[in-house]
């Protein structure tokens, strides 16, 4: 992921020639080696950051817990991470960015899509012209009710094209004046709520979600931009706390509204505990120098937190049909009277665990795709 420098030692025998007037090597210098030139790695910490927060994904729609999205709002950090990477990125041509991410976003999508679309109409699905957003989600798929709980998830790739989309204009916006733009980035998701209530269809789905998550995707920009290690830890802090108890309150004050404090039913809510949380921890970082360069001594977590890394999108669009087929699964296990006997099966941990076994199978079966998509040898396992 890491670009090389315009300085980069460029490979060869090691040869460099003297200039004028410059002291001539001796032998020991002749024979020392020349240090070796070595791009930036890629940050362990967000990869880390990335790889729980697909597993509080699953645990979220397995066990369906109100309090997780509080204990880790994994939604929100893993749009300040994407924010950061596409900061990142546009050092490069927008165009070129935007075609890349596209590339390898698509493809799994359809790949994913094509199994979904299949099911549907043999379930009796007929489609029309808004099947078009079966080809570039810019809005939310049709389906029918049996294809429902495997697309809840797609309203995340939605929300993620349409800020890689708007990431040249919002960038160009933020870099004059970063701190107000980013203070400001709140303003749309208030303004939904108190001033005007975006329709329900696809474009107020849509403009709901991309107000919730604007301010962790400008965060991402911030820390990109260095932005955030120039702030005050008082400041940071007493600010992000206070977005936190705003949002929390407003969780446990409207339950009334939703029947549950859970925060990806309140847009409000999500907002500003996203903002206050994924601050305190993005900021952290940059204070203390969180790298988790630690993790490279324990080599099978080092190895799972990069498979879930290069298997992101696959785990992440698979991971609901799987929860999904672990149900009819499972029953099958009731007539074998060894099964029945010895095996949790009533346990949602058991279908959790089971659940996993099936996003491992997916990997394996359909991560290939996402080697395809950036253009990489395909593998069973990265």
């Amino acid at each position: 992921m890491g670009a090389h420098s315009k300085g980069a030692v460029r490979p060869g025998n090691g040869a460099v020639p003297p200039s004028k007037g410059s002291v001539l090597p001796g032998p020991a210098a002749d024979t020392a080696p020349l240090p070796q030139v070595r791009p930036p790695g890629r940050d362990r910490c967000f990869d880390t950051l990335r790889a729980v927060a697909l597993i509080r994904v699953v645990t979220h729609h397995t066990f369906g817990w109100a309090w997780a999205g509080m204990v880790f709002p994994s939604m929100g950090i893993m749009f300040a991470l994407a924010g950061t990477l596409m900061a990142k990125s546009l050092e490069r041509p927008p165009l070129k960015v935007i075609r890349g991410r596209l590339r390898r976003l698509l493809p799994p999508f359809w790949f994913w899509g094509f199994f979904v679309v299949v099911a549907m109409l043999i379930h009796d699905w007929m489609p029309g012209r808004q099947i078009v957003y079966w080809v570039v989600p810019l809005g939310d798929p049709p389906g029918n009710a049996w294809g429902e709980q495997a697309c809840e998830i797609l309203w995340y790739l939605r929300t993620y094209l349409w800020f890689v989309l708007l990431s040249p204009l919002l960038l160009r916006v933020f870099r004059p004046a970063p701190i107000p733009v980013l203070l400001l980035s709140l303003s749309p998701i208030l303004a939904f709520h108190f001033a005007w209530e975006p329709p329900d269809n696809r474009l107020g789905t849509a403009l709901t979600d991309l107000a919730t998550f604007l301010f962790c995707w400008m965060l991402g920009f911030a820390h990109r931009e260095g932005v955030l290690s120039r702030l005050k830890p008082l400041a940071v802090t007493v600010l992000s706390l206070a977005a936190i108890a705003f949002g929390g309150w407003y969780a446990f004050t409207h339950q009334a509204e939703t029947g549950s404090y859970d925060l990806d039913d309140i847009p409000l809510a999500q907002a500003f505990w996203s903002a206050g949380f994924v601050t305190l921890l993005m900021y952290a970082k940059e204070y203390f120098r969180i790298d988790f360069a630690w993790l490279t001594r324990f080599r099978r977590t080092d190895r799972l937190v990069t498979i879930f890394n290069a298997r992101a999108v696959t785990i992440y669009l698979w991971h609901e049909i799987a929860l999904i087929l672990a149900v009819p699964l499972i029953d099958q296990f009731w007539n074998v009277p060894a099964f029945e006997k010895y095996l949790p099966l009533e346990s949602q941990w058991f279908m959790f665990g089971i659940g996993w076994i099936l996003i491992a199978v997916f990997v394996l079966l359909c991560g290939w795709v996402e080697d395809v998509a950036a253009k990489k040898k395909p593998k069973l396992v990265p």
